[in-house]
């Protein structure tokens, strides 16, 4: 059980919590042993931190070092190893609530064969303390503790295979709501893709010992300290000529460099940008791009952490934003759940760089144009297509990407794709593609595919008044749909892209519409508000009526089963009993129990709400007692 340590917001597997000790530390943070001062000398190889940071750097003879310490009065010095039983048997501690307790352990470095590791696999101590059990992707499962260290972890870092093997293992077999320490392996380079990854705590070992080894690290590499002819680091450390830098000014402004680039990993986390952080950054050395890429492939692990929704944007500036989470399940909700419900052609028209759509000035000509003669859906990359219902449905209107006026391959391919399996789920009388020349191959590569032919109607440029002219042609004699039918549709199209196919229909078949774009409400044919759609992510907030609908109707229900209390505000994870596999951070979810039915929005995945001890499991917009 998990007495010590809350997790506050997520990106993806990446956390922002709090290691609760007497003087509380916000996660993901730099920490050290609890004796560490500006006078201690290098720490012997005689724990699992310390055994480490020697296993990266087997050069560094920090046993024989006296040195300062560099970490001091910037890591948090909260760490407490009670030490190896391969030296000898060891007594569990005291403990305090001012550290975290290692408790005894036999580490064993990456690669020990299977049955060795579990030979030595012991049990942690049940312990009131804060603690921490030394584990690996083999022995790794919940002992109790709050907070878990990976055994062997300088043997995979550096190893993206391996290294994404093993943290995700790790992260699974442990309680979601404890902390992951590597210890002996962050720098400033590699820290942001570690807490991307899912790791919560680090140590400045590994920067220190190649500070003393001259080697001068930045989040962009490293540099040997002979060859820097100026030092390009600001921090107190690097306030001096170069001739007069040595090794231990070295260690300094490492330390100094992994804490700001430690920082500026936790602000990200916080903006629910990590990724578009790491997707620039990590390119500078060559297994941090491999590493993130690996994770792309890892779609359970990520996709179970990612959220729903969220009022971040999305920088899409590189081709590996093709494949995030967010992307790729916008995209497969679109052509597997979204169902067009118009009987009118189909119009595919460019992307904008205003969002929504349909305020910006290339669309407001469109719209000028088509006056509801037709179906318009948005081409682009990386979000795939868009249909003009879903414009405000995250990340439709929650991304910004880099406009060369040329597709590379891979968006062609992907967004071709996307498109092609769009059209085999949707039937249309006619389909119309006011799109410029470098959209056509990709037209034309669906028009291949599904042995058909679009009409196009662009010369030059979409918005030309001969392009516009060929638009209006196109539809001559098409009959307008009306308000009504737009605002149904839409409501019903939100539904199936985020409950499931045919949701609109179960859920909205008595319908009658109040308000307007974007926050349509929902109402029975008795007037009853069900739901609205909300303005931030586009996505349906139900009310109390609406919510027993919900569980009534055939629609996919998303189900939070609580103890016999009535929640206000939120309920958190103690609290509850079970909850769907499914749910993912920013669904909406029935909550029910013996005393009380209520509806919110999930703030964990279903298996984290009961595999946790801590922390608000979802949010509560609507309750009454039963």
């Amino acid at each position: 059980m998990t007495d010590y340590f809350e997790v506050f917001e997520r990106d993806g597997a990446a956390r922002r919590g709090e290691l609760r000790l007497a003087s509380p530390v916000s996660t993901p943070a730099l920490v050290t042993d609890a004796e560490a001062d500006a006078t201690a000398g290098a720490a012997a190889d005689t724990d699992a931190t310390a055994g480490a940071a020697a296993d990266s750097d087997a050069d560094a003879d920090t046993d024989t070092i006296a040195i300062t310490r560099p970490e001091a009065g910037i890591a948090h010095p909260v760490l407490a190893d009670t030490g190896s039983e391969w030296v000898a048997e060891r007594e569990v501690p005291a403990g305090d609530d001012a550290t975290l307790t290692i408790l005894p352990h036999r580490a064993l470095p990456a690669g020990t064969p299977d049955e060795v590791q579990g030979a030595f696999a012991g049990q942690a101590t049940d312990v009131d303390f804060p603690s921490a059990a030394v584990v690996s992707s083999d022995t790794a499962a919940d002992h109790g503790t709050d907070a878990y260290v990976l055994s062997g972890a300088p043997g995979v870092v550096g190893h993206a295979a391996a290294f994404v093997d093993t943290i995700t293992t790790v992260r699974e077999a442990i309680p979601p709501d404890s902390a992951l320490y590597l210890p002996g392996v962050a720098t400033p380079a590699n820290v942001a893709t570690l807490v991307y990854a899912g790791v919560d705590l680090v140590d400045a070992d590994r920067a220190v010992v190649r500070g003393f080894d001259g080697h001068y690290l930045t989040t962009d590499g490293h540099a040997f300290l002979d060859d820097l002819d100026e030092l390009p680091c600001a921090c107190p450390a690097c306030q001096r000529p170069p001739e007069e830098f040595g090794p231990g000014d070295c260690a300094e402004h490492n330390v100094n460099a992994l804490a700001a680039a430690l920082r500026t990993a936790r602000r990200r986390v916080h903006e629910g940008r990590l990724r578009d952080y790491i997707e620039g950054q990590a390119r500078h050395e060559q297994w941090l791009t491999a590493t993130f890429r690996r994770l792309d492939q890892e779609w359970g692990y990520l996709e179970a952490r990612t959220p729903l929704v969220r009022t971040a944007e999305i920088t899409a500036a590189t081709e590996d934003t093709l494949r995030r989470v967010e992307i790729q399940r916008f995209a497969q909700r679109v052509t597997e759940r979204y169902t067009n419900r118009f009987d009118h052609p189909l119009v595919i028209v460019p992307c904008s760089a205003r969002k929504p759509y349909s305020q910006s000035q290339s669309h407001g000509q469109y719209h000028d144009v088509v006056q509801w003669r037709a179906h318009k859906v948005s081409m682009t990359s990386p979000i795939g297509v868009v249909p003009q219902e879903l414009e405000l449905t995250y990340p439709a209107q929650h991304y910004d990407s880099v406009v060369t006026g040329r597709w590379s391959a891979n968006e062609v391919e992907f967004v071709a794709d996307v498109l092609e399996r769009y059209l085999r789920r949707n039937d249309y009388p006619d389909v119309i593609a006011h799109v410029p020349e470098d959209y056509r191959s990709i037209c034309e590569r669906v028009e291949d595919a599904l042995d058909t032919a679009f009409t196009y109607t662009v010369e030059d440029h979409p918005t030309t008044t001969e392009s516009l002219g060929n638009l209006d042609a196109a539809l001559d004699g098409e009959l307008r749909y009306g308000k009504r039918e737009r605002q149904h549709n839409t409501v019903r199209a939100v539904a199936d892209y985020q409950f499931g196919p045919g949701a609109g229909d179960d859920l909205f078949e008595d319908l009658e519409i109040r308000g307007s774009q974007p926050g349509l409400q929902a109402h029975d044919g008795d007037g009853e508000q069900l739901a609205v759609i909300t303005r931030n992510y586009g996505t349906l907030a139900f009310t109390l009526a609406g919510a027993r609908h919900w569980v009534e109707s055939d629609a996919p229900t998303k189900r939070v089963e609580i103890d016999p209390f009535v929640p206000h505000g939120s309920v958190l994870a103690p609290g509850v009993v079970d909850a769907d596999d499914d749910i993912r951070v920013g669904d909406e979810v029935v909550i029910e129990g013996p005393s009380a039915f209520g509806v919110g929005r999930a703030q964990m995945s279903g298996p984290e709400m009961t595999r946790s001890t801590r922390g608000i499991a979802s949010e509560v917009r609507h309750v009454e007692e039963t």
